[in-house]
């Protein structure tokens, strides 16, 4: 059984009287198997966040089902869902989302003080990570004090620490000089090959060539993918290229 199951997934937005309704998301569907790295791209309006938003139990489908590790997110109730969100789930975000008055230790052991998790194994989660993630020597430093790419790393350290289902990712390249882009991507191809299942939403043809499998979103359903299959990261930047201005000009790349 996928560890990710997406079905038929549609989201209708009302405006605030009623007046208007507008479709992001049609007819979604798709899984996502344990240990897969996958990337989802589209035009602006295109509904990548808004599916984003839905995966990560942010926001809730107009219809349709989300299945992670076999639990329809929508029978989760309210009170119970950042709970569930915390357990299962690992963001990374364009803006790190860090806490400027926490340090980079803080910041990064906050979900797990949030699920109570005890102070002796929240050190032995945290060195062997801050030590991966090459963050050792900032960990008593605040994010005021710390470059873009390291940010980034203590974020990517702070989903990791709770050995969440699923890392999503929206944008993580996107306030990054290209040195540390490229430091991030290489990251998350160490953590995928050590089995981590990864999701990245982007804009960056960059980025999505370092996956595995690419989603594309159009007009509010998933109306292509690319397999990587034995691609190098040069030849799957082409192939992701070429689709983009096949759907751009009304055609469809080949998979």
């Amino acid at each position: 059984m996928a560890m990710l199951e997406v079905s038929n997934v549609k989201k209708i937005y009302t405006t605030r009287f009623g007046g208007t309704q507008v479709q992001a998301l049609s007819d979604v569907s798709f899984t996502v198997e344990k240990g897969e790295y996958i990337a989802i791209m589209g035009e602006s309006g295109s509904g990548k966040t808004t599916l984003l938003n839905i995966l990560a139990s942010l926001d809730r489908p107009t219809s349709g089902s989300v299945v992670l590790d076999g639990k329809d997110t929508a029978s989760i109730p309210d009170g119970k869902l950042a709970a569930f969100r915390r357990d299962n789930l690992g963001f990374v975000f364009q803006d790190f989302n860090l806490l400027d008055t926490f340090s980079v230790r803080d910041n990064i052991l906050l979900p797990l003080v949030l699920s109570g998790t005890g102070v002796k194994e929240m050190e032995q989660r945290l060195a062997p990570i801050a030590d991966k993630l090459g963050i050792s020597d900032l960990l008593a430093k605040f994010p005021y004090e710390i470059s873009g790419g390291q940010k980034q790393r203590t974020a990517v350290a702070r989903a990791v620490i709770t050995n969440p289902q699923l890392i999503l990712a929206d944008e993580p390249t996107g306030a990054l000089d290209s040195h540390a882009a490229d430091g991030l991507l290489r990251l998350f191809s160490d953590l995928n090959s050590e089995g981590q299942t990864i999701l990245v939403v982007t804009h960056s043809v960059k980025a999505a060539s370092s996956a595995k499998r690419v989603l594309f979103i159009k007009d509010g359903v998933v109306f292509h993918q690319i397999y990587r299959a034995n691609m190098n990261n040069d030849e799957m930047f082409q192939k992701i290229s070429d689709t983009l201005t096949a759907l751009a000009t009304g055609g469809e790349g080949n998979a």
